[in-house]
């Protein structure tokens, strides 16, 4: 086994691969049983066409996936799904590099990628491919403002599942009542389509140089899954009242919220804010496994 690099104190960790993933869902003591792999652009290739190097973070992630496979590095099979990006902009001239992510993994299932504001004919033609493919649309931004331009597009393309990242936006529980408001309604907007479904996570993350109040950095002490759920617990609830539990998936968004929180604690967390808001076992199966099987078509492993 090769030595962990040390941690700088600015601490956001850089390498986790098969091994450092595993150790995380090991030591949990919690029951996870396969994983999906989020886009981070990495291991892109370092030469050939510029639109296609992003499909060599598909190579390396299915690597990794052979390697869980193994059993070497525990139970859980992780990256059973896998969603990286290609830039949709060039219109039909991206159905190439489509293919060829299609082509690099078996557990190719969607992309993660920016919109235009304007959602111009072009891109549209681009996107159009997510339908033509069978594959789902992650979108990520702290700006909740473009969830209803996301909430349009997902109504152009009814079949394409639309998979709203961390809580729709930056998360902060000490903003001002109209921010909070603002979040609220942006979340109702794109909530309202059907074919769109939300992870509820990715609330313990830095943005650029904004920290929560609960960062490493901020704080005396890491908070436990308690402290966590009295302050988060409002966003979650009111994203799954707008979705419904049987649209929501709890995520780990790791290891970018490893800066505040355990793995162990983060699911310790979801557990209790299941508990509070006293979902019955079929809604708990859908957020804690269900959703995500079925927006990343993911099969038992």
């Amino acid at each position: 086994m090769r030595k962990a690099p040390k941690r700088p104190e600015s601490f956001r960790q850089e390498v986790y691969l098969c091994e450092e993933v595993s150790n995380d869902i090991n030591e949990s003591g919690h029951n996870v049983v396969q994983t999906v792999f989020a886009q981070c652009g990495a291991f892109y290739r370092a030469d050939g066409p510029e639109e296609m190097r992003c499909v060599g973070e598909t190579d390396f992630v299915h690597g990794v996936a052979a390697m869980s496979r193994s059993g070497l590095y525990g139970d859980v099979r992780l990256s059973t799904g896998i969603f990286s990006t290609v830039d949709l902009r060039p219109g039909a001239a991206a159905e190439p590099v489509v293919e060829a992510q299609l082509a690099a993994s078996a557990n190719f299932r969607g992309i993660r990628s920016a919109f235009p504001s304007d959602l111009n004919d072009q891109f549209l033609e681009g996107f159009a491919l997510l339908d033509k493919y069978n594959l789902s649309y992650d979108n990520w931004s702290p700006d909740y403002a473009r969830l209803p331009t996301l909430a349009a597009l997902a109504n152009k393309f009814p079949e394409v599942t639309i998979i709203v990242n961390h809580l729709g936006g930056q998360i902060d529980p000490t903003a001002g009542e109209d921010d909070i408001a603002e979040w609220r309604r942006c979340i109702d907007a794109v909530a309202a389509c059907p074919n769109a479904v939300i992870k509820t996570g990715g609330a313990q993350m830095r943005i650029g140089p904004w920290e929560p109040a609960y960062h490493m950095h901020q704080a005396d002490a890491p908070l436990g899954s308690e402290a966590y759920c009295e302050l988060l617990y409002p966003f979650y609830s009111y994203a799954m009242g707008a979705f419904g539990p049987n649209r929501c998936m709890f995520e780990s968004n790791f290891p970018v919220d490893k800066e505040c929180i355990s793995y162990r604690t983060l699911w310790n967390l979801f557990k209790r804010i299941a508990a509070k808001a006293g979902l019955s076992e079929s809604e708990k199966t859908a957020m804690f496994s269900g959703t995500a099987a079925r927006a990343y078509q993911l099969q038992a492993p």
